[in-house]
């Protein structure tokens, strides 16, 4: 049985269905079924929280539009799927952690989210740290029940990164470039990365579940990338009064229904190719220790690179196989 949601919650969703909008203190108890003293409070533990909420005599109250903190009240009207598990937390070690643990719980299913304003310990591909500063950026885990095997979903993380392109085109206008395998790119520079992984069935070598990670950088960091980041790393937005009206809530929601979307079936999106910064170019591969050069030829149905070597033989390269640069 889903817990009873509080004053404070009720009100939140209410405020962020109606930002911007002056709603009467009479008309918010109506609708919460509570007094106007127990409204009073509720805003007042809002506030504490970090929500601007703006009122005034006689004029009733109203969450700024400006207001942009990551909540679940501020994403669950817009997921297609409104019933999911849904949890937002001011800062986590991991969210792809906190997601695989409540899937084990039976807390969580197919649809469901875990996201955070911030990350400690966020991790990309092959254990690399990923940068999460707090209140700049998105870090979201969805849980899926992929139909097949490990083998044949393979291609989620490609779905995954269609799903991005398609989310931030639709709320933002800004057309991400994609390079393989599961990078985003903006005007040059990486500001997404996505990061799946799977708890299969041993003995059927069936999917039992799968979480994919998607980190997004909105807005450049007040204090900058890391050394290590610097001209590599980059954000949506230069700074954060460049994305006004854009709302990080409706954000995360787009994120995840596209994504619930991309992986209804066993294909990647047409997107995903139509939109990849590697097939035609000259590319360095790191594989392991070594390092070599290739002409990138295409993106094979099935995800897999096909490139030509330095002797003329065409290869397939593989997800995690190796690194690029372009």
């Amino acid at each position: 049985m889903a817990a009873k949601k509080t004053v404070r919650s009720r009100l939140l969703e209410l405020l962020e269905q109606n930002k911007g909008k002056v709603l009467s203190g009479e008309r918010i108890a109506e609708e919460l079924s509570c007094t106007r003293a127990a409204v009073w409070k509720a805003v007042k533990v809002l506030r504490e929280e970090g929500y601007e909420i703006e009122a005034g005599p006689n004029r009733g109250y109203m969450l700024s539009e400006d207001s942009n903190l990551l909540a679940e009240e501020g994403i669950r009207p817009f997921l297609d799927k409104q019933e999911v598990y849904l949890q937002v937390y001011p800062e986590v070690g991991s969210t792809n952690r906190a997601a695989k643990e409540a899937a084990v719980s039976g807390k969580a299913h197919h649809g469901s989210a875990v996201l955070a304003d911030q990350q400690n310990s966020g991790r990309g591909r092959k254990g690399r740290q990923f940068f999460s500063p707090k209140d700049s950026g998105l870090y979201l885990s969805v849980i899926l029940e992929p139909k097949g095997s490990l083998r044949e979903n393979l291609i989620l993380t490609a779905q995954a990164a269609a799903a991005v392109h398609k989310a931030v085109k639709e709320i933002t206008g800004i057309s991400l470039d994609i390079k393989w395998v599961n990078d985003l790119y903006c005007h040059g520079k990486k500001v997404g990365g996505i990061l799946t992984e799977a708890v299969t069935d041993f003995e059927s070598g069936e999917i039992q579940f799968a979480v994919v990670g998607i980190g997004l950088n909105l807005y450049k960091p007040e204090k900058g990338f890391p050394a290590e980041l610097e001209g590599v790393a980059g954000a949506l937005y230069e700074k954060r009064e460049d994305a006004e009206g854009i709302n990080r809530n409706k954000l995360a929601a787009a994120l995840i229904n596209c994504l619930l979307e991309e992986t209804w079936e066993i294909r990647i999106p047409p997107e995903y190719f139509m939109n990849n910064l590697v097939p035609g170019h000259r590319i360095q591969i790191l594989d392991g220790q070594r390092t070599r050069f290739a002409d990138a030829l295409e993106i094979c149905p099935d995800g897999r690179l096909k490139i030509r070597e330095e002797d003329g033989t065409e290869t397939l390269l593989c997800y995690g196989e190796v690194s690029l640069k372009i």
